[in-house]
């Protein structure tokens, strides 16, 4: 377990006010750079951005660790109410990864002060760390935790090897790998160009991607929240940062030199990530095959980087993405409080366990349910 003498940190403080958390841009970039298992979630134009949008008056808590006065630790989060007092990560449901911040050279003491100065300004509140990647700096965090803790399962991410297209292919059977270089070569046929778009251009560009998103999932139930003029404004303030920094990447794809489709991706030198794409129907009529289409790119984007991160597909197990062989990769949810809060804590852990049950009931059934409906409908129009 980490120990250490705490009083080698010099500060432990409590960021309340949206104003300071503003003016740590350039501090918290110098953290973010030198924390290796940070993802672009984790940078200070996605959070301070989404706090923008989405944060509440008088709930911002980021615990901010500093030695010889230099930012080595960061804990962004907010406080809200399940009805009980819970501190959760910024970032919301919108943002696939979450962990807090530690220097790759923090020590064991400075991991405890974390912690101490979490467990003060939780005042008995839960600390509910949703969505953390395996090997994030919360694992630290969660270690050295003196009180009642859990580790559970969260969402499950798909993940590649950041490895050229041709490398990627091989890990598929030998008839959908050949299937999958007709489409390379379709897709090169049909003359699709890429355009990666300038930072000057991102406000427009994420206006035209939402608008494509939107259009690809007319009729089949688009996430309400990407329809929503707060998410808008989110991703085009976070997306031209990100952008100027190089912790994204928005490209346009054209077909005689019409935007039919674009993407973003968030980019690290550990991890490259499909994180919001569009596209006009009228892309998909022309047989491309659009998931070979958005891997070649990513590929391209992770090799880019050096290789030996991972190319990542995020959250979520659609169909069209298995053919890849993916590892399935899953978050973890880390749960902390003090030893009066255990009931919360326990509470919360049997909440989560009955949603799984759920979720795997719903799995197992919706098959049925849905062939029944399609019976149904069958009658209905033999009957008309």
């Amino acid at each position: 377990m980490p120990g250490g003498d705490t009083t080698a940190v010099r500060s432990v403080t409590m960021c309340r006010d949206p104003l300071q958390f503003a003016a740590l841009r350039e501090e918290w970039g110098r953290l973010h750079r030198h924390c290796s298992t940070a993802t672009p979630f984790q940078s200070h134009s996605w959070l301070h951005s989404w706090w923008t949008s989405y944060g509440r008056p008088r709930r911002l808590r980021v615990l901010l660790v500093r030695q010889d006065g230099e930012l080595i630790g960061a804990a962004p989060l907010m406080l809200t109410h399940r009805p009980l007092p819970v501190l959760v990560p910024l970032g919301g449901s919108i943002t696939d990864f979450s962990d807090v911040l530690l220097d790759d050279n923090a020590t064991d003491a400075a991991v405890t002060a974390m912690a101490v100065g979490l467990r003060r300004a939780a005042r008995g509140a839960l600390i509910d760390l949703r969505e953390v990647r395996p090997g994030g700096a919360a694992e630290r965090l969660h270690d050295c935790w003196q009180g009642p803790k859990r580790r559970l399962a969260d969402s499950v991410c798909m993940e590649l090897p950041g490895v050229p297209l041709a490398e990627l292919i091989t890990r598929m059977s030998t008839s959908r790998g050949q299937r999958t270089r007709a489409y390379v070569r379709k897709l090169d046929a049909l003359g699709i160009e890429e355009r990666v778009v300038p930072e000057h251009e991102v406000p427009t560009a994420v206006e035209n991607l939402l608008r494509l998103h939107i259009l690809q999932w007319e009729g089949r139930g688009v996430t309400p929240e990407h329809a929503r003029p707060r998410f808008a404004a989110h991703l085009k303030r976070a997306g031209q940062h990100m952008v100027a920094g190089g912790d994204a990447v928005i490209t346009e794809y054209r077909l005689d030199g019409e935007v039919l489709a674009a993407d973003l991706k968030v980019l690290s030198p550990q991890l490259v990530g499909g994180y919001l794409f569009g596209a006009d129907p009228r892309l998909r009529a022309t047989k491309a095959d659009l998931t070979t289409m958005l891997i070649r790119n990513g590929a391209g984007h992770a090799t880019a980087a050096g290789g030996g991160g991972a190319l990542s597909l995020l959250r979520g197990n659609e169909a069209n993405k298995l053919p890849w062989c993916p590892d399935l990769v899953a978050n973890q949810r880390l749960l902390m409080t003090s030893p009066l809060f255990a009931p919360a804590l326990r509470l919360q852990v049997a909440r989560a366990a009955l949603r799984d049950r759920v979720a795997a009931a719903v799995r197992r059934y919706l098959p049925v349910v849905r062939s029944w409906r399609s019976r149904l409908n069958t009658w209905r129009a033999k009957r008309v």
